[in-house]
């Protein structure tokens, strides 16, 4: 399965879900979807399958400039943080 991007928004945030499986080609396609909106975002990824180390260290950087991530999956959270600890 292929990245899906689907984006919703309630007038104060946006929320962009993402399905199937995230890799580094498909990070600038994320960074305009983020960049397009200036109100606040946040990032579901609970039908999320698959993601490359580019793409947790992306995500990362989300977390750090505000951009909420809902529905982060344990490995996905856990390689966040693992990440985080090696570049310290």
């Amino acid at each position: 399965m292929t990245l899906k991007i689907e984006q919703d928004s309630d007038g104060q945030k946006t929320i962009i879900r993402l399905s199937g499986r995230i890799q580094s080609e498909h990070l600038d396609q994320l960074k305009t979807q983020i960049d397009s909106d200036q109100s606040g975002i946040a990032l579901d990824l609970d039908a999320v399958t698959l993601v490359d180390v580019e793409v947790v260290r992306f995500l990362n950087t989300c977390e750090e400039i505000g951009i909420e991530l809902h529905h982060c999956c344990r490995y996905i959270r856990e390689w966040m943080m693992r990440e985080k600890d090696s570049e310290e």
